[in-house]
This record gives structure tokens, sequence and C-alpha cells, in this order.
């Protein structure tokens, strides 16, 4: 009662609908850009699979060890002013961003800079729910409850949709042209004997007009005729070693560090991941299903620009439409620069080695400029950060019981942290509740960090070859929309019946949808409606099951110190989602998209195990 008539004198001079919105619209965002939009940002760049799941899942680590340092927002300085120092600094790490990825360190040098912001951001959202509890009286808590929920999912749709629409558009304006390559499989024309670069590309003498791209031949024609793979992978080979050595391919940074390490490989490695390994690709992997020694033929498109660019220019050659027995079999991502503007980069077009018949299919050649539109995108979540962080230093009320704590009093402050933490772990069945924290996810949390990469792959190494918007529109948009529908309607039902009723229910909910992910890769459609249907599909199961989740944290924490408690299972939730995403990248790499969405259905069983040895009263979660 003292902390509501505390509240309540100050609190009510200033309308909560001035910061209320704005505040959980601040701690959304960045939870969204670090460990969802950083994804698709470094994949739009050319990182690895491999090295995007297991860097961008330690941006968890934050959110899993947040509860430890709490107490360090609670003696000093007050939450009020933890909120609107924090997001100023969240505006400058989004600056720093923006400034390194166009220099040639971006990869190390943004994944440092996000871990600061991800650090900031888990800081801002300590304060921002204590600070929640003290401004505003417990009607006004209850009534801005779902105010607060839902302007955080806004958050999220704006950072996984919005901004990355956002940075789709920058992209799309401001690359070359669009041009077409039109493939025909034509019996009888002349095999292609040797990869040679077609035409010997422009001279800097006739280096005049727009910077355009241009292809040759713009119509190609190919031979509906098997070859044996000893005639084609030689060809291959050749143009692949003509790309990298003229400079078409970037040998990232990371790759160069790993390349040093060869030499002096760990135990582990030696014996335990690269034989692991080994056997997964000769077993699952995508070349593990080809035991024929027959292969498609294959025709050859030179790309080349008409005159030197002055920046980076990625051209990423892909299926358009037609015939999906015509595919692209090498070139999907060539880099052009000053150095290297008139040499012919290849493409090689290969078809089908079952197909016979005339056929046609059509390759849309696009370039943007990618660096510089995260670029945009950073600054443009820099200046958001700052000016909310001047928003809420002078809008936020001041709350009498918003105090720093007492520095004299630290020693038995921590005392008194360590004996409530401690108290958790000597829960009833501790052992089977945190296996549930840990394993509720196990398959979702390797799932979502491949989904972005799947998305925006091309069709030829198993994606979808959807572009950086469109993906913003299907994940970031109608995926959230999804999301939110699914968690309202979970909500709905559990307070109805309660969670014991709804729990198988919701378990088969959250994971079942997964499977939408196999047939996506198996099908690989073109329909960018069916691929929202199938995406909205899964993440509607997802926010429909992850209501039993967040539940069953409240059933944990129950009973004294039930706010820390709380915090001690938002830590072990986010473990369980950090630790599985490390290695999806890698696994993906090796065993492709489609056993990789298999993997992820059998990655579920765990979680139907652990909950069916968690207690659960049967009355808990119904409304009274």
């Amino acid at each position: 009662m003292s902390q509501d008539s505390s509240a309540s004198g100050k609190a009510a001079s200033r309308n909560p609908w001035a910061w209320v919105p704005t505040l959980y619209l601040a701690q959304g965002l960045p939870f969204a850009v670090v460990n969802s939009v950083s994804v698709l940002l470094y994949k739009s760049l050319g990182i690895s699979n491999t090295d995007i799941a297991f860097y961008t899942a330690w941006l968890y680590l934050p959110w899993v060890i947040k509860p430890l340092w709490s107490p360090v927002v609670d003696i000093l300085r007050t939450r009020r002013w933890w909120i609107w120092a924090t997001q100023l600094l969240l505006g400058a790490g989004f600056a720093s961003v923006a400034l390194t990825l166009p220099t040639e360190m971006f990869f190390k040098a943004s994944l440092a800079v996000f871990y600061l912001v991800a650090f900031s951001s888990a800081t801002h959202d300590i304060a921002a729910d204590g600070y929640y509890l003290l401004a505003l009286t417990e009607k006004q808590q209850t009534f801005f409850v779902g105010i607060r929920s839902t302007f955080f999912r806004i958050s999220m749709i704006f950072g996984q949709g919005l901004l990355v629409i956002l940075a789709g558009l920058i992209q799309s304006n401001t690359g070359l042209p669009m041009v077409s390559i039109s493939v025909d499989a034509k019996p009888g024309v002349s095999l292609v004997e040797s990869i040679l670069p077609v035409g010997p590309g422009k001279s800097e003498a006739s280096a005049v007009g727009d910077l355009v791209l241009v292809t040759d031949p713009t119509q190609l024609q190919i031979a509906p005729q098997p070859r044996t793979k000893s005639e084609i992978a030689p060809l291959l080979a050749a143009a692949k070693t003509w790309n990298t050595d003229n400079g078409f391919y970037r040998v990232r940074q990371q790759a160069k560090a790993q390349d040093k390490k060869d030499d002096s490989k760990s135990w582990w490695t030696r014996t335990v991941s690269e034989p692991f390994a080994g056997w997964l690709k000769n077993n699952f992997g995508r070349t593990a299903v080809a035991r024929s020694d027959v292969s498609g033929n294959i025709g050859v498109v030179s790309l080349h620009l008409s005159k030197p660019p002055g920046r980076e220019v990625v051209v990423t050659p892909a299926f358009a439409a037609g015939d999906k027995s015509i595919s692209l079999a090498e070139g999907a991502r060539l880099v052009f620069d000053d150095s290297n503007w008139n040499k012919p980069a290849l493409v090689v077009i290969q078809l089908d080695p079952k197909l016979k018949s005339e056929t046609r299919a059509v390759f849309a050649v696009r370039s943007g400029n990618i660096p510089l539109s995260w670029t945009v995108t950073m600054f443009v979540l820099a200046a958001m950060f700052l000016g909310a962080g001047l928003w809420h230093k002078f809008i936020l009320p001041r709350p009498a019981g918003d105090k720093p704590g007492d520095t004299q009093n630290i020693p038995a402050f921590i005392t008194e942290f360590f004996k409530t933490f401690g108290s958790f772990f000597r829960k009833p069945k501790i052992v089977v509740l945190l296996l549930f924290l840990l394993l509720y996810r196990f398959g979702e949390a390797q799932l979502v960090k491949m989904v972005q990469p799947f998305l925006l792959d091309a069709r030829e190494v198993g994606g979808l070859g959807l572009t950086t918007g469109q993906v913003g529109i299907v994940y970031g948009t109608i995926g959230i929309l999804a999301l939110t529908l699914g968690g309202l309607l979970g909500g709905m039902v559990a307070s109805r019946q309660g969670l014991k009723f709804w729990l198988w229910p919701m378990v088969l909910i959250i994971h079942l949808p997964d499977a939408a992910f196999i047939y996506l890769a198996h099908a690989q459609p073109d329909n960018f409606a069916v691929i929202s249907a199938a995406v909205a599909v899964e993440q509607f199961g997802y926010g429909f099951g992850f209501t039993a989740f967040m539940l069953y944290m409240i059933y944990i924490a129950r009973g004294e110190h039930r706010t820390a408690h709380y915090a001690i299972c938002t830590g072990f939730m986010a473990l369980g989602m950090m630790l599985p995403g490390m290695w999806s990248g890698w696994l993906q790499e090796i065993i492709g998209y489609t056993h990789f969405f298999t993997w992820v259905i059998l990655a579920t069983v765990p979680s139907f195990i652990v909950v069916m040895l968690i207690p659960l009263d049967a009355e808990f979660g119904k409304k009274a």
C-alpha cells in the first residue's frame, strides 16, 4: 500500500499515455534488432550461416545473466535515470554499428558493438519493468498491462518488418537496373567443353555512359542432354576458380582467421567435431542423395560492368520464373569493384539430368548497395533512440519510490540477494523445472536462427530466394502479426480452463507447425502468398504455444521472492535459446535446409518428455 500511495502523487500528475507506449517501444526494438535483424544483416553481407548462428546466439547472453546485475540497477541511481541513459547509449551504439558496416573489419567491429547494445538493452529492461511498478498505481498497472504488451509487439513489427523493408527499399533503389537472363533448354545445341571467359570484357577507354550490368549472352540455350559427372565437375570447378581468382568471391575475415588455425587444430576439432561433421555430410548432406554418375548439362553466361563503379557492387543472379528443372550452379553472389569491373564473372546454369524436352526459365540479376542500406537503417535507429532518450529524460514522472539503494548497506544487500538466488534452486523438482526451461523450445531455438537465411538464400542452395524487403514483409510483418494473434488467443483460452487443460494442445501447436518449413524446403514455392501463409501458420503456432511457457514460468516463481525468481526463469529461458542456436548454422550448412528442418521436428521430442514430468496444479491460470 505504501508503494501505491507514494506513486499516486507524482504519477498522477503526468498521463501514463505520454510515456508507457514509448517506453515499451524502446524496450522491444533493440531486442528485435540484436537477436533477429542482425541475422538478416549479416546474411545479406555474405557471412556464412555457421558464423551467423554461432556469433549472434551469443547476443542472448546479456538476457541470460540479466538477473545477476539487476541489483546494481536497484542500488546505483534511479530507475528513471537508467531508462533515459541507456536509451541514449543505445542510440550511440546503433550509430557505431552504422559506422562499422562500410569498413573492412565490419563483422568483428559490428559484433563487438552489438554485444554492448545487448547489455544496454538488457539493463534498460530491468529499469523499465521496475519503473513501471513504481510510477503507476496498482489500478493503472492493471489497465496498462495489455497496452505495454501491445506496444512491445509493435516494436517487434517495426524492427523485424518496417526496418528490414526500409533496408530492402534502399538496396533496390541504390543498385543497378535489374537485368534478366532467358535460358532455353533446346535439343541440338552444342555442348560446353571448357570454361573460358565469354569475351574479353570491356576496356578502360570504352567506360562511358551510365553504370549498368552487362550480360553475355542475354538468351542462353542449353541442350537437355545428360552428361557424366566426370565431364561436368571439372567445368564447375574451373568456373569457381576463375571467379575466385578474379576477386568475384571475397574471403571474409573470419574465414581467413580460421585458415590460420588449421595447422593447430584442437583435440576436440580433430577427434570429435570434424569426424562428426564428415559423417553427417556423407549420410545426410545435400551431396549424399546424389548417387548417380549422371549430371545435367550446363551453359555459361558472363557478367561485367560498363565502367568502374567507384564502390563495391554485389550482384546476385537468382531463379525468377519458369521451369525449376533449370537452376543456378555457380555464381550466386558476385562482387565487383574498381579492380575487376571489366573482367567477366562466370555464371553457370545447369539443367536437371532428367529433362528431355524443350522448356524455359528466367533468371533475374539484381544488385544493390547493401552496406549503405544497412548503414542508413542503423542511423535511423540511432536517431530514434537519441530522441527517445531525450523524450523520456523530460517526460517521465519522478515517483517518490524511485530512489537509489542504500550504498552503505551493500554487503547486507548482496547477502540477501544470494539467499534469494539460492532459494530458487531449493524448489521441489528443480531439475525437472530447469530442464523444462531449457528444452521446451529446443527445436524452435535452432529453427529461429535459420528462418531468415532460408528465406533469403538462393533457391540453388535450398533457400527461397526472397529479397530483403520481402523477408521484412513475410517474417517481420505477417509473421509477427500471426505470432501476436496466437499469443492473444493462447492467453484467452488459458484464462478460461486453466493451463493444465491447455498444456498439451499448446505443446503440440507450438511444435507441429514447424513442419511448414519442411514443406517450403522441399517444394520451394515461388508463390509469395503460399510462403507467407506457411510462415504465418508456424508463427501463430509459436505464439499460441509460447503462452504455456510464459504461464509456467509464473507458476515456477510463485511464493516468496516471486519477482526475483521470475527473473531467474527468464535467464534460463534465454539460455535455452542461446545454446541450441549456436550450432544451428553449422548443422544446416552440413546437411542442407531440407534435412535441417526435419531435424528441427525431431529436436522437439525432448520438449514432450519434460512436459510429462513437470508438476502443475489443475486450477492454475484460471480467471477468478
